[in-house]
């Protein structure tokens, strides 16, 4: 990604990954309407190039927060209208951040709270810092959550643990957040994003084609019957039937080298 922004930055680590981190780290990496347009940006272009990256590690600057969540400092004092439409924005940028092709891990290394806990849940899968904290914090403001938060988070924990977290508000540890099934893996201090580069390595390694096809199978066929899902399954399955790389990888097995995928 060679674009520059103003409020994230997009890291080419090589081979097609990307270290994004969400770059306030003087105000806990706050989402703000600049950051909205920002993210925004740079999931449309990953989802108009979708061979370009992939895998991409999101993370926080600084070792405090991934992010607290809206910046309620620029939201103060905005008319309704002005609300409406700073949200309307996030909106967009979350269904960007959804239909992302390219795997996405988040490493929490600090507090994800309100709409950053929500970004934390539109990552395929979460690494967490044991320090880090979690929280949907939206009912004590007198909103609720908007990005996601109550669709994502039932699906990841369960209907009735969704409901004590976003209804009370409570944060919530790294610990817990794990063991109801929100977050994968809890690393050691100070290893979080480079244990979550390791993972996204591994995915930007294998045949990319694969990867897409079966991040979409899963995603979609979730919200399927079983009969769907595995019709879906099978379109996705029979698009790499003709690909370059589904050659290279049985090649590569009987000749025992590492497979060249190309994307192709």
């Amino acid at each position: 990604m060679n674009r520059e922004y103003d409020t994230i930055r997009a890291e080419d680590r090589g081979a097609g990954l990307v270290l994004l981190i969400l770059n306030r780290p003087q105000v806990a990496n706050a989402l703000n309407t600049r950051m909205g347009r920002d993210l925004l940006a740079f999931f449309d272009a990953v989802n108009a190039a979708p061979a370009a990256i992939r895998s991409i590690v999101l993370t926080g600057a600084g070792e405090r927060a991934f992010c607290a969540g809206g910046d309620l400092k620029e939201r103060n004092g905005m008319t309704d209208e002005e609300w409406q439409d700073q949200h309307l924005l996030f909106e967009r940028m979350v269904r960007a951040f959804i239909a992302c092709p390219a795997p996405v891990i988040g490493a929490v290394n600090g507090a994800a709270y309100a709409g950053g806990c929500e970004l934390a849940l539109c990552c395929d899968f979460i690494y967490a810092a044991e320090s880090a904290r979690f929280a949907l914090t939206e009912v004590t403001l007198g909103i609720m959550p908007g990005a996601g938060g109550t669709q994502s988070l039932p699906r990841a924990v369960g209907e009735r643990r969704a409901k004590e977290i976003i209804l009370t508000g409570r944060p919530f540890t790294a610990a817990e957040a794990h063991g109801w099934g929100m977050v994968n893996r809890v690393c050691a201090p100070g290893k979080v994003v480079e244990e979550a580069l390791e993972t996204a390595r591994q995915i930007a390694d294998n045949a990319p084609i694969s990867v897409r096809q079966a991040k979409h199978a899963i995603h979609f066929g979730l919200q399927m019957d079983l009969a769907s899902g595995m019709m879906l399954e099978i379109e996705a399955y029979n698009r790499m039937i003709p690909t370059a790389d589904r050659r290279e990888g049985i090649a590569s097995f009987n000749e025992k080298r590492k497979p060249r995928f190309q994307g192709r």
